[in-house]
């Protein structure tokens, strides 16, 4: 495929791929080191998705899932800290697919500039393949089944509690809005990460932020008590395999873990509303019954109170915020590409807080706390 390989965009056209294309050659020479993978390799698909390269691959022994990532995104020790948690979900009867060690027994690959990780094959249909990321879900039997398994994954994390993570890029973690103010604590990232600091630093970021403050004020506070936990972070249909192509599908296995994080169970379950239940790449309408079908699917495992679902709702016009700044670290800093930075900051974290503020948001709102 080469140069004619796309990844999804920041709209609903496809765009150039942000790196270049996994190769056969290269993808023959890292299997070199996994006796269990014996050669020929052949790629049979590559994925659209825009942060990494990766592709399904014919071996010897069956199909495997390469991906690559750039070092300067995901060092070794940040893509162990993901594979710490997929295998504790694992064992705690997860369907997540098995991350593939080496002959040495190493599963992160340094090659270069590039990072490798090698999985199993996920069981199930991947029914959302081609479907651009946080596309709504139109099907209420295959939204409330990821609700279940959202409660299910929360319910599998519990005592696995390592430190966190050690980087901020392409992470979804909650250190803005557990923060008491939110401009003091966006300027304390800038002194941190002088990518996003060079960015902001030619904007009036704290003006421009000020619409959002009396909003965090109200929901810091009720952060405070809520304990911790690793969570998914991008709840997403395109990140599920399914059982089959029915409205009625269950979810079969889970995939992708590169934004989990220490959170909490709510804002996963808050992300999970915000990526599967508005069409941001449309019409930005809401789909109040998607909201209710995901919810609902949760709450037969893990009880909603009156309370849980008033926070949602509140969470759900701030809950974006730290992945945002995240992705202008990356945009400005890894691309170089000063319109996706523009676009992290003016139509997705200001803008999707300008859309729950908005009439078009009351009925998903209403929904999520149980009004309507």
């Amino acid at each position: 495929m080469g140069s004619n390989h796309h990844s999804h965009g920041w709209d609903d056209a496809d765009i150039a791929g942000g790196w270049p294309p996994l190769e056969t050659g290269e993808v023959q020479a890292l299997l070199a080191g996994f006796p269990d993978l014996p050669g020929p390799a052949r790629i049979t698909w590559r994925s659209a998705r825009p942060f990494s390269a990766a592709a399904r691959v014919a071996t010897a022994a069956g199909e495997i899932f390469v991906k690559r990532l750039p070092l300067k995104l995901r060092t070794p020790q940040a893509l162990r800290e993901e594979h710490a948690f997929i295998a504790h979900l694992r064992q705690a009867g997860l369907p997540v697919p098995r991350v593939l060690a080496d002959g040495g027994g190493r599963t992160t690959h340094v090659r270069g500039d590039w990072q490798y990780e090698v999985h199993a094959l996920a069981d199930g249909l991947d029914l959302y393949r081609d479907a651009v990321s946080w596309t709504p879900l139109t099907r209420l039997g295959h939204a409330r089944s990821a609700g279940r398994m959202l409660a299910r994954l929360h319910r599998a994390a519990a005592g696995f509690a390592p430190a966190g993570r050690s980087t901020h890029m392409l992470v979804a973690r909650d250190d803005l809005l557990r923060a008491p103010d939110l401009i003091a604590a966006v300027a304390a990232e800038c002194a941190r990460r002088p990518l996003l600091a060079a960015y902001l630093a030619e904007r009036d970021w704290r003006d421009e932020l000020a619409p959002l403050l009396a909003r965090h004020r109200r929901l810091q506070p009720q952060l405070a008590t809520l304990p911790r936990q690793w969570t998914h972070g991008d709840w997403h249909a395109s990140n599920l395999f399914w059982s089959d192509a029915s409205d009625a599908a269950e979810v079969a296995s889970v995939l992708d873990f590169g934004l989990c994080a220490p959170t909490f169970a709510l804002y996963d379950l808050a992300l999970a509303i915000e990526r599967n239940a508005i069409d941001w790449l449309q019409d930005q309408r809401g789909h109040p019954d998607t909201a209710r079908a995901l919810l609902a699917g949760y709450a037969a495992l893990q009880p909603l109170s009156p309370q849980d679902r008033q926070l949602l709702a509140e969470l759900l016009p701030l809950v974006h915020l730290d992945y945002a700044l995240s992705e202008i670290d990356y945009a400005h800093g890894l691309l170089g590409s000063r319109s996706s930075a523009d676009h992290a900051w003016e139509g997705y974290l200001l803008g999707h807080a300008a859309w729950f503020a908005s009439p078009a948001a009351t009925p998903l709102l209403d929904a999520v706390r149980g009004d309507a």
